[in-house]
């Protein structure tokens, strides 16, 4: 497929008609995630303030602190909550109410497993850690691949038995005495939903198995093994709106409480005694929420598992998402649209020149990574509902996938119907908002660069693992600057070699700018370039050759180990 036409090296900027007050979706939870309190005692905000432009330019947010719109890009993240301890209230400003928005959201949103939950997880974890199903089933040989599959799912059914027998031997004795498997397909069920419901909220985790599992899952719904099977070990994935929904008390999400009761505290940049307060609050509106809906059916613990799982998608957002808001706001802070501070500070790139793929001058370069940032910005606040729309394009029986030499080995190839209509959806509404695109509109999915679903919500999993040992390090130069004293050695030596700590975190900057959104990172257009997966293929080119960058010695300096080290990269 053949997806470029016209000059290939220069890229120019095309207009985009933008409707006037096009209504952006809500985004209070998120803001309640990463927001403190205001400063004043009497009120709990949950999306702070800054105390200069220049500040609020580098959080990413939508408005300066003196209230006048940046030049920046107004997306899904624009609406405010706070909630007043005085009157005991929540008030929104712009977009949806929180009700509407978080009502919606909650239909994505995994629901936290459980301590019992948490034990099947480790016993799945084990099997499929042995398990060598990939390596049987994905491979070209003669044979019936059908019979071959169900004896691999009954060999890791068998496994998975026989742990749980003896993790626990009174509940397998009951589970699997004179029974056959598919007497137990609830169970087995079961056992494969917390998987996926675990991966969903935690990327990191599960990065051999997940993908072996829901392999596996792919095959058993295949028609001709499920009849050989007898049974089906798929089921929908438990979100915190259809555990509310089945229980009947979906209008707890409706009480403007809801937002206290889940918003993340954070302690920086506040006093010992506002993080009190905001804990107090937060503890005493969980209470409340519990109180007031529980019934006999819906227990207190089955509200406060929803509630918390609604928190944990704040801290979702905050470690995956926020990075671009903070990267976005570097960029306007730091480099003007129009021309550069200097030939060392210049955004310009040219085809062939370092590696770079692309041609693009100072302006073009900004608007070009401006509208990418913004466009995995976008991605990652949706990521759960693109997640439950991939997992339903590979699980689907009608879905079928071909086995294919990729280039990269043999991978499964598979349309993605759902994630393809979703991630349209948002390119156009990154498109909207920033009123011009620089480069590719193309999304490859389904093909042999992003072969199925499951490689498409990988790949934009890495954004985070990119982004945060960056701001981290920029970070960590920002705290030089505020406690010269205590690292006077550092200080100077960054001053002697970069010219300042300033002139450092332009240069560390600058560099990303450029070389991470070059069109590099592959051997023709067609897998990099500016295509949307393109331009991340480029950010992970510049990584693998971060130990030849000349500021190399800052990030070991802030204790960076790898960008796939630790939780962000970081000791």
């Amino acid at each position: 497929m053949i997806h470029r036409t016209g000059r290939r090296k220069q890229h120019v900027m095309k207009s985009i008609s933008v409707e006037g007050s096009a209504q952006r979706e809500g985004d209070a939870a998120e803001r309640a995630a990463t927001s403190g309190s205001s400063g004043n005692g009497d009120v709990s905000s949950v999306e702070g303030g800054q105390d200069s432009s220049e500040a609020a330019a580098i959080n990413g947010d939508e408005e300066m602190a003196d209230g006048q719109a940046t030049d920046g890009v107004m997306m899904s993240g624009a609406m405010s909550v706070s909630f007043s301890a005085q009157s005991g209230k929540v008030e929104t400003s712009g977009g949806p109410s929180f009700s509407e928005w978080i009502t919606e959201r909650a239909k994505y949103i995994p629901l936290r497993l459980t301590l019992k939950e948490r034990k099947y997880l480790r016993l799945l974890e084990a099997a499929l850690n042995v398990s060598e199903y990939t390596d049987k089933i994905d491979v070209l040989m003669y044979g019936n691949k059908a019979k071959r599959i169900v004896a691999q799912i009954k060999e890791l059914c068998a496994i998975l038995s026989g742990l749980i027998l003896a993790s626990d031997y009174k509940a397998g004795q009951t589970l699997f005495e004179d029974r056959q498997f598919e007497d137990n397909e609830e169970f087995f069920q079961k056992i494969f939903e917390i998987g996926r419901r675990h991966k969903i909220m935690n990327p990191e985790k599960m990065r051999n198995e997940y993908g072996k599992m829901m392999y596996l899952l792919q095959d058993s719904q295949m028609s001709d093994v499920r009849n050989m099977l007898n049974f089906s070990i798929v089921a929908p994935v438990k979100t915190v709106y259809s555990v509310l929904e089945s229980l009947g008390v979906t209008y707890l999400l409706e009480d403007e409480m809801v937002a206290v009761a889940t918003k993340e505290i954070i302690p920086q940049g506040k006093t010992r005694s506002q993080i009190q307060l905001e804990i107090k609050q937060k503890e005493r509106a969980i209470e409340y929420l519990c109180k007031a809906y529980a019934t006999h059916d819906c227990p207190e613990e089955v509200i406060r598992q929803c509630l918390y799982s609604i928190g944990d998608n704040h801290a979702y957002l905050r470690f995956n998402r926020d990075p671009c808001d903070r990267m976005i706001g570097y960029l306007t802070a730091y480099f003007s649209p129009k021309r550069a501070e200097s030939d060392s500070l210049s955004l310009a790139i040219l085809y062939g020149r370092n590696g770079a793929r692309l041609s693009h001058s100072h302006e073009n370069q900004f608007h070009y990574v401006r509208q990418t940032l913004t466009l995995w910005r976008e991605i990652l606040h949706d990521m759960f509902m693109l997640w439950h729309h991939a997992d339903a394009d590979m699980l689907s029986p009608k879905n079928t996938y071909r086995l294919k030499d990729t280039g990269q080995g043999f991978n499964r190839v598979q349309s993605c119907p759902r994630v393809s209509k979703s991630a349209h959806t948002i390119l156009h509404r990154t498109q909207k908002a920033v009123g011009r695109w620089v480069g590719s509109a193309m999304i490859h999915l389904g093909d042999r660069n992003v072969p199925n679903a499951l490689m498409f919500i990988d790949k934009y999993n890495q954004v985070a693992s990119i982004l945060n040992p960056v701001v981290h390090v920029l970070e960590y130069l920002e705290s030089l600057e505020t406690s010269r004293t205590a690292n006077q050695s550092i200080a100077q030596f960054i001053e002697t070699t970069y010219g300042g700590i300033a002139e450092a975190k332009k240069l560390v900057l600058a560099d990303f700018f450029r070389s991470a959104f070059d069109g590099s990172g592959a051997d023709n257009f067609f897998d990099a370039g500016s295509c949307i997966d393109g331009r991340l293929t480029s950010a992970w080119n510049w990584c693998s050759n971060i130990e030849k960058k000349p500021y190399f010695s800052i990030f070991l300096l802030s204790g960076f180990v790898g960008f796939n080290g630790g939780p962000d990269g970081f000791n």
